[in-house]
């Protein structure tokens, strides 16, 4: 029993663990969504918040273009400016 119980041990502190620590800083990422910032998606849109409710968010990816998507499609939140740079 003690070599199974060491592969567990292997296994929740190498893949377990990291994945519930990334997991959770991902959700703190998007329960901290502002209405301004600039953010990636998980399609590779770049764009600005304008609007934010419970499940969505409305980004403005160019003048006067809006796209609604749900916010765990966002995957990074970026530096201000990161759009005039692109």
């Amino acid at each position: 029993f003690l070599p199974l119980i060491i592969i567990f041990g292997i296994f929740y502190f190498m893949l377990i663990r990291p994945q519930m620590k990334r997991a959770k800083e991902a959700r703190a990422m998007v329960a901290a969504l502002a209405k301004g910032d600039e953010v990636l998606t998980n399609g590779g849109l770049l764009g600005r918040i304008e609007d934010i409710s419970e499940t969505f968010v409305t980004l403005e990816v160019a003048d006067k273009v809006s796209v609604k998507m749900q916010k765990n499609a966002i995957t990074a939140v970026l530096p201000k400016g990161t759009i005039k740079q692109a």
